[in-house]
């Protein structure tokens, strides 16, 4: 599913909530920054242009909302820093993080896919879910 405001709109109003205007501010950032995995202070940073009343507890509540709901994941690739991305159902993705710089790519590989298949095989064990993160160091930084 393409996440668009309308559809995002639909999962709040199956759950009771409403699209407000903080919250449709928020996820537009999400969709128009699709990939990027911001933590909670850069969305806020975006948010302050667009509206310089939201708050940093309002963004904060609102992620933490937009996760129990399934439109967006919160990931954590450091001790940290939270980060979040759009829940897009689109085929699983892998990442790579650089150690040095934070720099974030995705990847999907087959392979990881077949060898989950095979744990499941070889096990009997239903997998849920799964996230594979690589630490090392990006072109940049190498």
């Amino acid at each position: 599913m393409e996440a668009t405001l309308d559809n995002l709109k639909s999962i709040l109003a199956a759950s009771n909530y409403k699209l407000t205007a903080q919250r449709k501010i928020i996820l537009q950032i999400l969709i128009d920054n699709r990939g990027e995995h911001l933590s909670a202070e850069e969305v806020y940073n975006i948010v302050k242009t667009e509206d310089p009343g939201i708050g940093l507890a309002t963004v904060y509540r609102t992620l933490e909302l937009f996760c129990e709901l399934g439109i967006i994941q919160q990931l954590t690739f450091d001790e940290n820093c939270r980060r979040y991305e759009l829940e897009t159902g689109e085929e699983h993705h892998h990442h790579l993080v650089c150690s040095k710089c934070g720099k974030v790519i995705e990847f999907n590989d087959e392979v990881l896919e077949e060898f989950e298949s095979e744990l499941e095989k070889k096990y009997s064990f239903k997998v849920t879910e799964h996230k594979i993160k690589f630490y090392g160091y990006c072109e940049d930084c190498q």
